[in-house]
């Protein structure tokens, strides 16, 4: 048998720094080789370079994958090609990378390893040395960013802060005084530790974060002195995975949680098989040997079943140690379970008669097990709602979703088929009569959904804006006669009315012996005074109006000419702000209005009966609100605005005006949005003309009347969230 072990070949993408464009002087300096060689449980790395350097060149090294990273500035790849592939010990391949004047070295490694330089003359020696592991139970992996010779006298943090990355990973971000200051990151125990060598921190950074809220693995972060140096301790929970890199003087640790796979024998966010690349040629051996082989290259404990047997024939290259049991798995009809790092290898039939029997054997158990009886006592819940959803009913006033078809319903409960639970109003307290291991299940529903909702204060402001105007213009002539004027000798008249002939009287008075005689005559007059002769055409504006008369040396023909003008402009705005609070995906509601009435008439069998029925007219704001991990507020939101018409009355009933926006947004804590907008414009032109005589150019304006008018309405609807009070939890 020969067995090779091939390490991991990473490909990597270095991430160069790039300065703008501008004239380069070719590099001061240039690689010309670089030798690996395998000293013991070290791997000594020699980079040959045309001259000496002043000082060891700046690094960083990467958890997973696990790689270092060294630049050389103002230095030249002379090797003529950009990869390497070494195969030493844990060291994989090598690639070098020169953009403009600086180069990049990165060691691609199997696991993660502690390194040191060393200058001797015109050679670079860095050396790779194992991390020693500390106990049995924990073991610390250790990652230093900067090498201690490279390190300034004295370094200190700027600021510490928290975020949570696109996919859920928490993200601490750290500001240094300066890219060279030496930085160590180890795990130890259920803790990653990153320590700033000869680092201050100001007094204001030294405290403890409580980052629960953000929804990461990460809970706490922790930065305070020790002696000349700088400790942050970062507390995750579950299972985690880490990765930190640094560019310039910002170090970034992301730590991302790991959802355990059982059918996957090496856990990790990655896609595929994750384990280190084994060249096998393997003739004709046996297959239980095999796999204790590829366990110990996957550092797991492996317990592999008596009936696994037979021999296999596996030449492979540069395959994944994972893959390679997959292969065999399939090959030879095996399974696998596992938990922790332990994995039980049995043919398949076999692990699934096992599990049969355990699931009936637990099965058993629940039927004979005796039941205990537990109290919970609710804080935000109503106990009489937990009761009811712990034995698979809907709540109290919703709709009840349907069951899906050959839906089990009793699979739905949380109880146990003998359990019980029963809500207690008065002290909101809630007694489960169940086996204990449903007991377990029911502490940790009941510790997830009875915690403080948060509240969200909801403003709406309806801004409804209208723009009338109105424009009127407009002659007016008339002719008007104090009699009447035959026409010919046709017997007919223009103007005048009822005509009253002249009239003459005379009378004598004697005083005296001398008489006096007084006669008085009246002429003929028109009865109508002014009477109209002509008027072309007519308005009614309440406009400005110039007038001119011309009119004879009588008084009884008169000529008048009315210029009318009118224009009007009118601004109004109508705000309405409904405001609601509720909580956290509660569904709230709030209007503000009038009902108006209907009045309806039927006629049966010539009786009048009138029906009087009411519909709404009202301004409401509905809304459910959803606080986001990322501290945004999503809302369903469905705003309505209606009033009545008397305007458009039909047989005394208005319609009701109505304008609904409905819509799901997400907006910033505090932050407005439009969610929805209405603009409408009615314009009209109305012309009054004498016909022909309005048609004449410039002169026509004597015979004609126009009226413009416009009206622009805008509706606009605001929202602005705001989160009240923060979620309340105990762990």
């Amino acid at each position: 048998m020969k067995f090779i072990n091939y390490s991991l070949v990473v490909a990597t993408a270095c991430l160069a720094l790039v300065s703008p464009l501008k004239a380069e002087t070719p590099p001061a300096n240039t690689i010309e080789a670089i030798n690996v060689v395998r000293q013991g449980n070290e791997i000594a790395v020699k980079i040959d370079l045309m001259e000496a350097l002043t000082s060891p060149p700046a690094g960083f090294s990467i958890a997973n994958p696990a790689k270092i990273a060294l630049d050389f500035p103002s230095t030249a790849n002379g090797l003529g090609k950009n990869s390497q592939l070494v195969n030493e010990g844990d060291l994989r391949s090598l690639n070098v990378v020169q953009v403009g004047e600086r180069t990049r070295l990165v060691l691609n490694l199997g696991r993660n390893m502690n390194y040191k330089t060393r200058l001797d003359g015109k050679a670079l020696y860095v050396i790779l040395s194992p991390i020693v592991r500390v106990g049995d139970s924990a073991a610390e992996r250790a990652t230093r960013f900067a090498e201690e010779s490279a390190i300034g006298s004295k370094h200190s943090l700027r600021d510490v802060m928290f975020r949570r990355g696109k996919d859920g990973e928490g993200r601490i971000v750290v500001d240094l005084s300066d890219p060279g200051t030496g930085i160590d990151i180890r795990q130890q125990g259920a803790d990653l530790i990153v320590d700033f060598m000869k680092t201050s921190v100001p007094e204001n950074l030294r405290r403890k974060l409580d980052v629960v809220d953000f929804a990461t693995p990460v809970s706490t972060v922790e930065t305070k002195a020790l002696g000349e140096n700088v400790r942050m301790t970062i507390s995750p929970k579950g299972q985690w995975e880490h990765n930190a890199y640094q560019s310039d003087n910002q170090f970034v640790v992301e730590v991302k949680r790991i959802v355990e796979d059982p059918n996957k024998l090496v856990q990790g966010s990655k896609v595929g098989y994750q384990g280190p690349r084994v060249s096998i040629n393997y003739q004709n051996g046996d297959v239980r040997a095999l796999l204790r082989l590829m366990a110990e290259e996957l550092g797991l404990n492996a317990v592999i079943s008596d009936t696994v047997t037979g021999m296999t024939t596996l030449v492979l290259k540069d395959v994944p140690a994972d893959q390679v049991i997959d292969i065999i798995f399939q090959q030879k009809g095996l399974d696998m379970r596992k938990k922790g790092n332990i994995i039980m290898i049995a043919p398949r039939d076999e692990i699934a008669t096992r599990e049969k029997l355990e699931f009936e054997s637990k099965q058993q158990n629940s039927d004979l097990e005796p039941l205990k009886l537990e109290q919970f006592v609710m804080n935000y819940q109503k106990a009489a709602d937990v009761a009811r959803l712990l034995a698979g009913l809907p709540l109290a006033g919703s709709a009840a979703a349907p069951a899906a078809p050959g839906a089990n319903t009793a699979a739905q409960r949380l109880l146990s088929k003998r359990g019980s639970a029963i809500a207690d109003p008065q002290s909101n307290i809630l007694f489960v009569n169940d086996i204990p291991s449903k007991l377990e299940e029911i502490r940790s529903f009941i510790k997830a959904i009875d915690v403080g909702a948060r509240q969200v204060l909801i403003e709406a402001r309806v801004v409804e804006a209208n723009d009338t105007f109105n424009r009127e213009l407009g002659v007016k002539m008339n002719f008007l006669t104090r009699k009447a004027e035959q026409i010919g000798n046709s017997g007919l008249y223009v103007g005048g009315g009822a005509y009253a002939p002249p009239t003459s009287t005379s009378s004598a008075t004697t005083t005296g012996g001398v008489t006096t005689v007084n006669s008085t005559y009246t002429p003929g007059v028109q009865t109508t005074a002014n009477a109209l002769g002509v008027n072309l055409p007519s308005f009614s504006s309440t406009g400005g109006t110039l007038a001119l008369s011309l009119f004879n040396a009588s008084l009884t023909r008169i000529l008048n000419l009315e210029l009318a003008a009118l224009e009007s402009d009118g601004i109004g705005k109508i705000i309405s702000s409904p405001r609601v609070i509720t909580a956290n995906n509660v569904k709230a509601k709030i209007e503000d209005g009038t009902e108006i009435p209907y009045v309806t008439t039927q006629t049966t069998g010539g009786a009048i009966t009138q029906t009087v029925a009411f519909k709404s007219a009202k301004l409401s704001l509905e809304a459910t609100p959803q606080i986001t991990p990322e501290g945004t507020v999503r809302m369903l939101l469905v705003v309505k605005k209606e009033e009545p018409d008397y305007t458009r009355a039909i047989l005394g009933n208005p319609p009701i005006k109505s304008s609904i926006v409905e819509t799901n947004v997400v907006v910033e804590n505090g932050g407005t949005v439009v969610i929805g907008g209405v603009f409408v414009t009615d314009s009209q032109n109305a012309v009054e003309k004498v016909p022909v005589l309005g048609d004449i150019p410039y002169l026509g304006w004597l015979f004609k009347y126009k009226n413009e008018t416009g009206k622009r309405r805008e509706l606009l609807v605001f929202i602005t969230p705001r989160i009240v009070s923060d979620k309340l939890r105990f762990d």
